[in-house]
């Protein structure tokens, strides 16, 4: 496994940084607004977005890291690197595919739920993968967000499966990228081509069957099918230079903008209704959060 030598990767970090404060707040509102591009690209199926998503982010990376002269990161990886990496880009795609086709067909509070439970799936994971033992506050918290999903699952009817594929996947996704420790740039670009072929692939197999948008509807939406590459490296490279300023703790608290303007979003523009059911257990979900933040603050500012 490739290693990195901790300057390159873990500066001095400091909760009052003012650029890494500015990246990190400018990442996540980023993500925040998402729901508002995404659909911008109808009437492009959400399979063939992501497969657009992913040629384009791959193509832009591979152009940033010749500038940052970052191949040597990639070709010291070893094969379980590579592998790691090619997990981690199953997942990420899996997450990606997800939420495009959620806030496609006007399922954003869902998609918010999704990334509120995404720290505590987390944790979860630890629990359940790296065999990590709990503190009493991070099972008070898993404890309250069981109790969220069971609430919400009751009023709709139904398990909230996109919010815990998009929460999960995420996780599992975080997993696989701590196991290797690459720059920000690097990582992007290795799982972007893991999954380069395929996605090129599908994309010359739709155009050739007539069924694809990227040539049919104008340049306006040309353009707007090749922006979902700098949409999507942007707010990663951007949160990348944030993770290395500020602590895990700062970086925990802003995390909650990006799910927040979500939930604005569906409820305030797209018109989504909330049942008190969903108030409820979003409320839990809030709890749950404060209670994790709270004990991750708390932890991290002991001497």
């Amino acid at each position: 496994m490739t290693t990195h030598s901790p300057d390159r990767l873990t500066p001095e970090r400091s909760e009052l940084d003012p650029k890494g404060l500015t990246t990190g707040v400018v990442a996540y509102v980023l993500w925040g607004l998402f729901p508002a591009f995404w659909p911008l690209l109808d009437p492009a199926t959400p399979v063939e977005v992501l497969a657009h998503r992913i040629v384009w982010t791959t193509v832009l990376m591979s152009v940033v890291l010749t500038v940052l002269r970052g191949w040597g990161d990639l070709r010291r990886l070893d094969v379980r690197g590579w592998l790691a990496m090619a997990a981690a880009a199953m997942f990420i795609a899996v997450n990606w595919g997800v939420f495009i086709w959620g806030v496609s067909v006007g399922r954003v509070v869902e998609t918010a739920l999704g990334y509120y439970m995404t720290p505590l799936v987390g944790v979860l994971l630890g629990v359940v993968v790296l065999r990590e033992r709990l503190r009493v506050a991070q099972w008070a918290a898993l404890g309250l967000a069981a109790v969220a999903v069971g609430v919400i699952a009751v009023g709709n009817g139904t398990v909230p499966w996109l919010s815990m594929t998009l929460a999960c996947s995420f996780g599992i996704y975080g997993l696989f990228k701590a196991t290797v420790r690459v720059p920000a740039a690097a990582s992007l670009t290795a799982e972007g081509l893991v999954l380069l072929i395929p996605a090129s692939i599908y994309l010359l197999v739709l155009e050739s069957s007539g069924a694809g948008t990227f040539l049919e509807l104008g340049p306006w939406h040309l353009l707007l099918m090749l922006a979902a590459g700098p949409a999507t490296a942007l707010p990663l490279l951007l949160y990348g230079s944030a993770a290395r300023r500020l602590p895990l703790s700062t970086l925990g608290v802003l995390l909650y903008i990006n799910p927040t303007l979500q939930f604005l979003w569906g409820v305030l523009v797209v018109g989504e209704q909330m049942s008190a059911a969903r108030w409820a257990g979003f409320v839990l979900i809030w709890l749950a959060l404060v209670v994790f933040t709270l004990d991750l603050v708390r932890r991290r500012s002991r001497p």
